[in-house]
């Protein structure tokens, strides 16, 4: 529905698990990278028991938007509304409403509402925002059924760990090493090809051929929000056959002695892909075994390599 350049569209989904439940899942906006598709990285601005801001970057019809939210909570009600502060174009203005209604203890339904206008009522501009949010709606549902259904059934899929080197060296140089993706290719000997675009400052899309210890070589796509000289936050939209979802970052912590260098991930298993990666005869340990081993591998190389390249530039 449209009214005076507004239109007002309304997407839902059923949910086996409890109300209380979703609505955690959904109020903690951390857990929105490994939620959402879309969605790449969320940090507060502020934040408060009923009221916070937030800052959201994500996919829309194939490019990156960021944007900041304020959001007022309701557990009570079971309501979260959303107002775009500062929207991204084609977007003039955006908001809505996160919905859940207890069906049984265990089901339940989430309504996902939202009303928007395109910049200068654009007609093309608002189509086009049309179809980001029927996209993004129908997949963040899906997945919000998926992942809330996946805790509710308490499948141990869920995998995250770190990696952490000390560096005698800069932060910026650590960072320059990380943020240059499009060197790897002959800094990093676990690297094929790569392919970096980086159409907004900050804002990289990276595509990687990595090798694996058996000479083979695997492709993978990454979009990366990186934040001079301290972090870069990474989620994969092309992935490996064992993984259903990877996130990550790489956090770099100065101190009087140098900097500390970290690499997170956080991955979902395939459980599907197991038998077909691993053999018959492999479980979801082996799978767990087998990724954790294979990130932490090429995060480590990574990082002992970022550490020649600052320890040389002292």
């Amino acid at each position: 529905m449209a009214t005076d350049g507004v239109r007002e569209v309304e997407h839902e989904i059923t949910v086996a698990a409890p109300a209380a439940q979703v609505y955690d899942l959904i109020a903690q906006v951390e857990n929105w990278p490994r939620l959402f598709p879309p969605t790449v990285y969320v940090d507060h601005v502020d934040k408060g028991d009923t009221e916070e801001r937030i800052r959201i970057w994500a996919t829309a019809n194939g490019e990156i938007k960021n944007w900041t939210s304020r959001r007022r909570l309701d557990r009570e009600r079971l309501r979260i509304e959303f107002r775009q502060e500062v929207s991204s174009p084609p977007v003039a203005a955006m908001g809505g409403t996160w919905i859940i209604e207890p069906l049984t203890a265990d089901t339940s339904r989430v309504r996902l509402l939202h009303d928007y206008r395109a910049v200068d009522d654009d007609p093309e501009k608002l189509a086009w925002i049309d179809r980001a949010v029927d996209r993004n709606s129908t997949a963040e549902l899906a997945a919000l059924k998926s992942n809330a259904e996946l805790v509710a059934g308490e499948q141990d899929v869920l995998l995250s760990f770190e990696d952490t080197v000390e560096i005698d060296g800069s932060a910026k140089d650590v960072y320059d090493f990380l943020n240059e993706a499009n060197l790897w290719k002959e800094r990093l000997p676990h690297v094929a090809e790569v392919r970096l675009t980086e159409e907004t400052p900050g804002l990289q899309v990276l595509r990687m051929d990595t090798r694996t210890k058996d000479g083979s070589t695997h492709t993978t796509e990454s979009v990366r929000v990186c934040f001079p000289h301290h972090k870069i936050v990474y989620k994969q939209l092309v992935l490996p056959a064992l993984m259903n979802l990877h996130t990550g970052y790489w956090l770099l912590t100065e101190h009087d002695g140098g900097v500390t260098a970290t690499s997170q991930h956080t991955v979902i298993i395939n459980t599907d892909n197991i038998a077909k990666v691993l053999g018959e005869d492999a479980d979801l340990d082996r799978a767990r075994t087998f990724v954790r081993t294979a990130l932490s591998g090429n995060s480590s190389a990574t990082l002992g390599h970022a550490k020649e390249y600052a320890e040389s530039r002292r």
